[in-house]
């Protein structure tokens, strides 16, 4: 696959997702996401835990105000922008580090661009906000475009596929041209096959599997399996103990062609994709 473009250029840096993968850190602002909410509601947690992913060697940051986990309800866009904006401002006075908004309203991905923020990480892939396509191109930023079969309220009912890989790829490709059809930039443009979204554990480890299909999109891949419900499922484990399970996992997607991973576990993450990474691109 040709990846000369692969290039993430914000304002204070650039990842060559070439040469190295790039960690995205998860901050939830919220009070019932399903691993730490309620964990981040105060200034000056939010910021320690900034630092302490910056420390651990995060590439981005990835700050979500509403829940996304299965039959999770939707909140509106004014108090997913109240639990966010603020934050995003004084993380971006304070740290020169790549902020991501994880939200699906064009209004809240406005206020949160407004605020600093150089991604737009969209669960949707740009379906349920008819006017998220034009914000992202009308402010130039990264776009990350995820499968999602139904909604968070109705993904896990019973979630059904024909082809399973060629139906995630039908409906990123529809997401692209979407998104560039707007004007977005295609070299701004990420894909995600959304693990866990509108899939069963079997589905999910097959996509992982196959991850590599992907490649014909010609975007980089991001793939989130951290402590997902998958992994508790198969190695029947509770939330606190799917850390090993996870790093297993992305090990795998990262072998597949993922080249960005998105974890609540940063120091564990970037030590075990540097060491894969290192593995892949060796020569002698």
């Amino acid at each position: 696959m040709q990846t000369s473009n692969f290039v993430l250029n914000f304002s204070h840096t650039s990842i060559d997702l070439t040469k190295k993968i790039a960690v995205m850190g998860i901050l939830n602002l919220t009070p019932n996401s399903f691993y730490d909410g309620g964990k981040y509601q105060t200034e000056k947690n939010i910021l320690k835990q900034v630092e302490k992913m910056i420390e651990e060697g995060v590439d981005i940051i990835d700050i979500g105000g509403e829940s996304t986990k299965p039959f999770a309800r939707e909140i509106s866009w004014e108090e997913e922008a109240k639990r966010t904006i603020p934050y995003i401002q004084k993380i971006t006075s304070l740290f020169k580090i790549p902020l991501s908004i994880d939200t699906y309203k064009a209004k809240m991905a406005k206020m949160a661009i407004e605020a600093g923020v150089e991604l737009v990480n969209d669960i949707s892939g740009l379906r349920f906000d008819p006017c998220m396509a034009e914000v992202v191109s009308l402010n130039n930023v990264f776009l990350v475009l995820m499968h999602i079969k139904g909604t968070p309220r109705n993904m896990q009912d019973n979630p059904h596929y024909d082809f399973l890989i060629p139906e995630i790829i039908s409906y990123l490709k529809e997401s692209v041209k979407i998104a560039t059809d707007a004007g977005i930039n295609l070299e701004k443009i990420i894909v995600d096959p959304g693990i866990g979204f509108g899939k069963i554990l079997e589905q999910n480890l097959f996509i992982l599997k196959n991850l590599k299909e992907l490649e014909i999109l010609q975007r980089p891949i991001l793939i989130g399996v951290s402590r997902k419900s998958f992994i508790g499922e198969f190695l029947k484990l509770p939330l606190k103990e799917r850390l090993l399970g996870g790093l297993a996992a992305t090990c795998v997607a990262v072998i597949g062609g993922a080249r960005i991973v998105r974890t609540h576990d940063v120091k564990e993450t970037r030590q075990a994709v540097d060491l894969v990474n290192a593995i892949l691109q060796s020569r002698i």
